[in-house]
């Protein structure tokens, strides 16, 4: 007997309020811990709620050892009734907003802070990638083939000879990213233009990947609250809905080489739980370690066929103003830089802005729904979590307190 795959209950009655980024830089001398505690003290004075209000943490990091979220707890003075600890680096913002939201559902906490935050000092990148995991520091790291460079020039090359995607097909997404960065105050090369020509001619890195290609480490923080709509309504907040959400880890694990993620399974389920389709798509945000990985969600997730994004990004515009989809509207990681977990709150955090009208400069006109997907955990040699939600903006009512 076969029983099919179950799909996500309703989010009914959630809202996400408070989207923050905090204190980008290339490097820092503070720990991540500093910056998960910025952003929640940023997201407090959003909100204009106190700190005791908030009794859920749903915290990402690479960085935060020796320490975890319960240590946070006594270190911002908390006491949380809800706790999680979410290793799953790309997919971490969406599957956060997911965990909590069922928390606020079934009563288990009024108010979670879902942030991803990480620190970046001289060779901490280095020594992350040395023992990412078991597979990275036995079977990767000891040959040469440490970090993500490798994992995906693997993953990119075997894209352009199956599907005949060309170099100058990435470079649309790279350009289009880097036109929202330069609209963007926080991207930390947004005061940057990047030309189709720079960006053929940049220094090989490895394969067919160049420099281009690859996110820049960094410090920095990402976050949002999530809480009921009616108290959301009741502190006359802007927020964003949660229309469907799903997640899956370590999808189509047969195939050779990776061309494909969990979207495939979920990402008509998501379209019917929100009685929406791609075409009803306002604005979408991809995890975009590599353009090659954001290639695979838009094809995944339905806005093209698969093989077809190469066409895709050639005859649509992708940027916040162009009229066409606006993708990673603030320039994702490849112009703000990769600032490890936060990274994977970035399109949590800039569609519930864009949704709320909250995006000032690259602001896209008439935003009502996003849709975030999420990628994470390069294990050996492919990413192994996938998640994406669609969000629809609310409608906030002055209330009074």
């Amino acid at each position: 007997m076969s029983i099919g795959r179950s799909s996500p209950a309703s989010y009914q009655g959630i809202a996400l309020v408070a989207p923050t980024s905090f204190g980008y830089a290339k490097t820092s001398r503070h720990g991540a811990a500093w910056y998960i505690g910025q952003t929640l003290a940023e997201m407090i004075k959003t909100a204009g709620i106190d700190k005791a209000d908030v009794d859920g943490l749903a915290i990402s990091s690479f960085s935060l050892g020796p320490d975890s979220v319960i240590s946070l707890s006594q270190h911002f003075g908390l006491s949380p009734r809800f706790i999680e600890q979410l290793p799953y680096g790309g997919s971490a913002g969406v599957i956060a907003m997911r965990r909590a939201a069922r928390a606020v559902q079934m009563g288990d906490a009024d108010i979670v802070a879902c942030i991803g935050g990480d620190t970046n000092q001289p060779g901490s990148f280095n020594e992350l990638i040395a023992d990412f995991s078991t597979f990275t520091r036995d079977a990767s790291y000891p040959y040469g083939a440490g970090g993500p460079n490798a994992a995906f020039a693997l993953i990119t090359q075997h894209y352009m000879q199956r599907y005949g995607a060309e170099r100058e097909d990435f470079g649309c997404l790279a350009l289009a990213q880097r036109y929202n960065a330069n609209h963007y105050d926080a991207a930390l090369h947004g005061h940057k233009t990047l030309s189709m020509q720079q960006y053929l001619s940049a220094r090989p890195i490895v394969g067919p990947i160049h420099m281009f290609d690859c996110v820049m480490p960094c410090a920095g923080g990402e976050g949002f609250l999530l809480m009921s709509e009616e108290r959301a309504r009741f502190l006359n907040l802007p927020y964003a809905l949660i229309l469907a959400a799903d997640e899956l880890h370590n999808a189509h694990q047969r195939d050779p080489v990776q061309y494909r993620a969990g979207w495939t399974e979920y990402a008509d389920g998501l379209y019917q739980a929100a009685g929406l389709g791609p075409q009803d798509i306002d604005l979408l945000q991809t995890y975009d370690d590599y353009p090659v990985i954001s290639m695979l969600q838009i094809e995944d997730l339905g806005f093209c066929a698969k093989g077809e994004a190469k066409n895709f990004v050639r005859e649509t515009a992708l940027t916040f103003d162009g009229g066409g989809l606006p993708h990673n509207t603030s320039g994702g990681q490849l112009s703000v830089g990769q600032a490890g977990s936060a990274a994977g709150f970035m399109g949590m955090v800039e569609t519930i802005r864009q949704l709320t009208q909250g995006a000032e400069k690259n602001q896209v006109s008439g935003a009502r729904t996003g849709m975030v997907s999420g990628y994470g955990m390069i294990n050996y040699d492919r990413g192994l979590c996938s998640s994406a939600t669609i969000l629809q903006a609310g409608t906030a009512v002055g209330g009074g307190q």
